[in-house]
């Protein structure tokens, strides 16, 4: 079976020859630039090499097709043209990261001293705009500074939070067009695309650090508040963003057609590390009628499987990503309140597809030993893979100072689990 067939059999809740593997298709399913570096060298040499930093945000490295080989990784993404800090994938540069990684970034990646001897990142890159984002001097990614404007409840606009969000232009469709012919040449991978302005209220896009003079409701609590407060202001919001989204979706549609297999539609988090983060009317009332109206419409006009990124514990809340037609799970974080992984697979295990769970990102990567990753990561799959419906991948991104002794330990499970 290629890669793309195993994704597909895990995806339809079939048993695959082995379980399929994500590292680097997503934002939220990747490995620090650090790490990358460190693996390719392990496996590859090539001590000149540079890993291209392919979501600047959270520093995220590129799995590129030599290194995705040597690991035996199954998916490949296809990410919106801007980052979150928007930057453009192209006209790369030499960049060196506080703990002396040598790396690529994109051209207009710009930084500037902060005051505490880390870096300011402005949106765009364009130094002559405020910071937008701040990675401290002992910090491995981008923290977004908050330029809140003060708040007039009585004449607030959803216009203002719609900025972001329009048809794609000429210029995201010459990029898609050319990500077709990139998907085409590596057709015997699985592949997911990141659907464009299509979360709803995710906190990590609501401060806007791409955008030069965000206005509306940009800070952090103000927003959460708002949610309560201005239910019928971020309402209207999220209905006029489900209208550009659906015309973007179909766009993509008919331009990628059975290339892509999944659509990743939103990173918006639901659960902290003990509970929910929203109540589940909140959630019923404002997220659930969106989430639905665009699930339903990608099963109904194409072949492609959804996907939802939300951390924490939010097992009160699978039932409902369920009826909102949600086909696969993100990051399943299994050392929250509630998300028992045998738990997890024998009640929703039939409904929704496991993508993630893993290993824990937090503790046994950073602080544990090999053998104590190597035995995480065999049991996750002995529980996730069972029956299909699973995606390896660790519990969010591999993070800066992990062990790389504890990263090959992880890969050494997965490819050992194949031969069980």
């Amino acid at each position: 079976m290629t890669s793309r067939e195993i994704l597909q059999t895990a995806l339809e809740h079939r048993q695959p020859a082995r379980v399929p593997v994500d590292f680097g298709a997503t934002p939220v399913t990747g490995m620090h630039v650090s790490i990358v570096h460190q693996v390719r060298q392990r496996l590859l040499g090539h001590p000149d090499f540079r890993v291209k930093v392919i979501e600047p945000y959270q520093m995220l490295g590129e799995i590129d097709d030599e290194l995705r080989a040597a690991l035996g990784i199954d998916v490949i993404g296809v990410p919106t043209r801007t980052s979150l800090l928007g930057t453009e994938a192209e006209s790369w540069k030499p960049f060196t990261m506080f703990d002396g990684t040598r790396c690529l970034v994109p051209g207009n990646f710009n930084v500037t001293p902060a005051p505490d001897g880390g870096w300011y990142m402005h949106p765009g890159g364009d130094t002559s705009l405020p910071p937008s984002s701040h990675m401290p001097k002992t910090g491995c990614f981008f923290d977004a500074v908050v330029r809140q404007k003060p708040i007039d409840e009585d004449h607030l606009d959803p216009a203002d939070n719609l900025e972001e969000f329009a048809l794609l232009s000429e210029e995201d469709l010459a990029y898609y067009r050319r990500k077709v012919q990139w998907l085409d040449e590596r057709n015997n991978l699985g592949a997911i695309l990141i659907g464009p302005g299509t979360a709803f209220g995710d906190i990590a896009l609501v401060p806007a650090p791409f955008l030069p003079d965000p206005k509306g409701i940009r800070g952090i609590q103000e927003w959460y508040m708002a949610t309560v407060e201005n239910r019928d202001y971020i309402y209207e919001v999220f209905e006029k963003q489900s209208v550009i989204a659906l015309q973007n979706l179909q766009t993509l549609i008919d331009l990628f057609g059975d290339r892509v297999q999944v659509v990743y539609l939103t990173g918006t988090d639901f659960g902290t590390q003990r509970s929910l983060f929203v109540s589940l009317k909140t959630y019923r009332d404002l997220y659930k009628p969106f989430h639905k109206k665009l699930n339903d419409y990608v099963h109904s006009h194409s072949n492609w499987k959804t996907f939802i990124h939300s951390c924490g514990a939010i097992v009160e809340l699978i039932p409902d990503l369920i009826e909102a037609g949600f086909d696969a799970l993100n990051p399943v974080q299994c050392s929250a309140t509630g998300m028992d992984p045998l738990k997890l697979k024998q009640e929703f295990g039939k409904d929704i597809v496991f993508w993630g769970g893993g290993v824990n990102t937090q503790h046994t990567m950073p602080t544990g030993s090999p053998d104590d990753v190597y035995r995480e990561v065999s049991k996750r799959i002995e529980i996730f893979n069972k029956g299909g419906g699973y995606v390896f991948d660790a519990i969010h991104n591999v993070q800066a100072q992990t062990p790389l002794e504890n990263v090959t330990a992880m890969f050494a499970a997965v490819r050992d689990s194949a031969k069980k």
